[in-house]
């Protein structure tokens, strides 16, 4: 009677080890399942949208990502990129911010200027935009103020209108027998427009310039300029920061050089590239912020609520390469105030 006892308790421990085991391997089965579906709810959706082309966007685009792991965001395991690039269309901005709004990405940086901000803007009201260089955000309503944004946009603002009479003023240091400058710009570029209309006449007055602007509203109308500079040529060149000129850059530099014309521009890439003179934001500061707003908006905080940025920290380059190839000597008093050199 005693042995049937001991079997019986055998058979139930034995039987009670196995449901003990089932219920660990369920366990660990139900919890893998948790943190698998834990792990793909916060993968945070980031649609970039761009004024640009992979290739020329890609310093900008690697240099967000590379700030954004700095805040702990890994391209790839907590956030994912949607990219859409308009290559210098305008046509386009609409139709990319509304494909971005259908994904339903987490958050929008629109690295571009106002017009790219403001099809995003108009693509939606809910999803948080981030800017990376908009132009006067108040003026252009994009903003209620820079102090408290409202809506649903936030971001930088690279204070172009203020910076037009120092690159004249830099190219006129740089090279002093500069008299007429003929100025590109966009005219559906709002703020390059008031720029060349309002703040740089100013300028070039207190610097004792002559400014000729000069329309590009199309691709097409590049070589219809170029072709009418030829006949009257300036003494140097100034190029507006807009998209359509900046997906066209290359066109612009090229005639630059041939026409030995000192030209300065409002980003560095155009430097890298040939162009004399750069004058701008610094980037790299820039897109440390743009990391800054999309960490702040992650993690609860309203675009409404985040003052947008002006710009504390400024870059100044020259490509002596190019200084060489028009015939130019830099003096050594501006070579000293760049931040870069290209020799």
């Amino acid at each position: 009677m005693e042995r049937v006892r001991i079997d019986s308790l055998e058979v139930n421990l034995k039987s009670a080890f196995r449901n003990l085991k089932f219920a660990i391997l369920l366990g660990a089965v139900l919890l893998a399942l948790c943190a698998s579906a834990s792990a793909q709810k916060t993968i945070t959706r980031i649609g970039y949208l761009s004024t640009s082309n992979p290739s020329r966007d890609s310093t900008r685009s690697d240099a967000i990502r590379l700030a954004l792991r700095e805040f702990g965001y890994i391209d790839g395991q907590n956030i994912a990129f949607e990219y859409r690039y308009a290559e210098g269309k305008l046509d386009r901005y609409p139709e990319l911010a509304a494909e971005l709004v259908r994904l339903k990405v987490d958050i929008i940086v629109v690295a571009g200027g106002t017009v790219m901000v403001r099809a995003a803007k108009n693509a939606t009201s809910t999803i948080p935009i981030v800017m990376t260089a908009s132009v006067d955000p108040v003026a252009t309503g994009l903003v209620a103020s820079l102090a408290r944004p409202g809506g649903n946009v936030t971001g930088l603002t690279i204070l172009n209108r203020e910076l037009g009479g120092k690159r004249l003023e830099l190219l006129k240091e740089a090279v002093p027998k500069v008299a007429r400058v003929a100025v590109l710009y966009a005219p559906a570029s709002r703020g390059s427009a008031l720029t060349v209309k309002e703040d740089l006449p100013v300028a070039a007055r207190a610097l004792g310039l002559t400014i000729r602007p000069w329309e590009i509203r199309t691709a097409d109308d590049f070589e219809k300029v170029f072709a009418a500079l030829n006949k009257q040529p300036p003494d140097g060149l100034y190029v507006s920061p807009d998209a359509l000129l900046g997906a066209n850059q290359k066109r612009t530099i090229g005639f630059a050089l041939e026409s030995r014309l000192p030209s300065i521009y409002s980003n560095r890439e155009a430097v890298d590239a040939g162009g004399l003179m750069s004058y701008s934001a610094d980037p790299a500061d820039s897109y440390r912020r743009v990391a800054y707003y999309v960490d702040k908006i992650l993690k609860g905080a309203k675009p409404a609520d985040l003052p947008v940025e002006q710009p504390m920290r400024f870059e100044f380059v020259i490509n002596l390469q190019t200084a060489k190839k028009i015939g130019i000597t830099i003096p050594q008093s501006v070579l000293f105030r760049a931040t870069k050199v290209i020799q």
